[in-house]
């Protein structure tokens, strides 16, 4: 998410970092380095995509066609129907379709206000505080959707934290082991099954018994990548537990091949895709916990955006999911008032992909832009770090994507002790590891020798200039350790 929202600056209430907690307050502009200060400040926190990957000529071309044309239009300026703008819809179950080879359909699809603003719907819809027991998240986790997760009524307590493996992914051994032990401790207590809801679920919606969140495909901030037999347990396991799998997918579209060769020139070949967890659960029977009302409602979706791939401003995304979840999250109450999120830019949204310019953006500038911005700051992390013990997260499989590099510091160093020192005395902004720990439940997973590094934001120069900076401020802490 996830790389769903906006990472300005750190929203973490629990950090301590007296110079971060001023960027987050606003009393230091995270734009600006401090008064007096000689240094241009770089920041290698904020999860956006550079200028240079945005698409204004696309979107002048498709706004000028969707507003000569009064049956295109009209309706674009119009309430929207509860799914989403179905012209939309079409498109992109066909391009959907092509991208993962499956046969994606329109009534997959409900159009949504972005990531984000998916989350909260089916949470909204999908969930009962009083009834669903736990989410589960993968850790390390995308911070800000933990709020997203208070806000629907899963403070502390109600959210816990489950470890990536070694193999990369959320691990499944672990989560039902988790799930196994949390039913034992609840048998005895009045069934779930008997505790009265709140909310109003028939006939179009079901509550899920737990939710699991994780970012399946190049996860922020590991940067892991979960693989297919993996992904089949997980949905094994969600449906024998009444789990709803909420995978946040907007780095799919964003990986490259990995070579050993750094004279290679990039490549903008994304190859085959892994299944989405919602394809796998779609391509099985349906299951029993996961119908309702003579409906089914499925174990796990795929929550989708075109924030990373035409630019977050538009505040567009999708979840795809099983026709009669489609259809019960298209009921949301906040949607029914006024029809799906986005309608004029959904409509535009239509129109670049009806031109096929969505592939050819991501094929001509995105993927190779982020491909070479990932290889040059790995190459620095290996030249100006590596002799310091710095490593960087696996990135196996031959292939890589997203926005970040996760790494782990040497000689016991603390990711936040680095970040206050980096920002006060190198003007240089990263994200300290204990961000990435799941809010009200940070003990059930530690990163606190761990930060993560954008490589999407800041020009090529500044990019490698961090970095260096990141290296002095490693040697001057590991001097004083000695």
């Amino acid at each position: 998410m996830a790389p769903t929202t906006s990472e300005t600056t750190i929203s973490n209430p629990t950090s301590t970092s007296s110079t971060l907690q001023d960027i987050t307050n606003h009393t230091l502009d995270p734009e600006r380095g401090a008064p007096g200060s000689k240094k241009e400040l770089i920041n290698l926190l904020r999860g956006w995509p550079s200028p240079s990957l945005l698409s204004p000529s696309i979107l002048q071309s498709a706004t000028k066609a969707l507003l000569s044309d009064p049956s295109l239009f009209v309706p674009a300026l119009q309430y929207g129907p509860d799914p989403g703008y179905q012209p939309l819809r079409e498109e992109l179950a066909a391009w959907l379709g092509q991208q993962y080879s499956t046969s994606t359909k329109s009534d997959e699809i409900c159009i949504t206000g972005g990531a984000s603003q998916g989350l909260a719907c089916v949470l909204a819809s999908f969930t009962d505080p009083s009834y669903t027991q736990t989410v589960w998240a993968s850790a390390p986790c995308y911070y800000l959707a933990c709020p997203i997760f208070e806000d629907a009524g899963f403070g502390p307590g109600r959210i816990k934290a489950v470890p990536e493996d070694q193999q990369g992914g959320i691990d499944i051994d672990l989560l039902e082991s988790m799930l196994q032990k949390h039913e034992a401790q609840h048998q005895h207590q009045p069934s779930h099954r008997n505790v009265p809801e709140r909310k109003n679920a028939d006939p179009y919606r079901k509550h899920y018994r737990h939710v699991v969140y994780l970012v399946s495909t190049c996860s922020n901030p590991s940067g892991t990548t979960m693989s297919l037999e993996k992904r089949k347990r997980l949905v094994e396991t969600a449906r024998k537990h009444d789990v709803l799998v909420v995978s946040d997918d907007v780095y799919d579209f964003l990986q490259w091949p990995i070579s050993s060769d750094a004279s290679a020139p990039p490549s903008s070949e994304l190859g085959a895709l892994l299944p989405r967890l919602s394809d796998i659960d779609l391509s099985l029977p349906p299951s029993e916990a996961a119908t309702s009302s003579g409906k089914w409602f499925g174990n796990a979706i795929s929550n989708g955006s075109f924030s990373k791939l035409l630019g977050p401003g538009l505040r567009t995304g999708w979840v795809h999911g099983t026709p009669d979840f489609i259809m019960g999250l298209s009921q949301t109450g906040a949607t029914r008032s006024g029809g799906a999120g986005s309608q004029f830019a959904a409509a535009l949204l239509a129109e670049v992909m009806k031109a096929g310019e969505l592939g050819r953006h991501l094929q001509e500038a995105v993927r190779p832009g982020l491909q070479r911005r990932h290889r040059l700051i790995t190459e620095t992390i290996k030249h100006e770090l590596g002799e310091l013990g710095v490593t960087v997260a696996a990135q196996d499989g031959g292939r890589f994507g997203g926005y970040f590099v996760w790494l782990t510091l040497p000689g016991g160093l603390d990711g936040k002790a680095v970040a206050q020192k980096a920002r006060q005395d190198e003007e240089l902004i990263v994200a300290e590891g204990e961000m990435f720990e799941v809010r009200g439940d940070e003990a059930g997973a530690r990163f606190k020798g761990n930060i993560r590094l954008s490589f999407s934001w800041e020009e090529e120069h500044k990019m490698e200039e961090g970095v260096k900076r990141l290296g002095r401020v490693l040697r001057g802490l590991l001097g004083e350790k000695c």
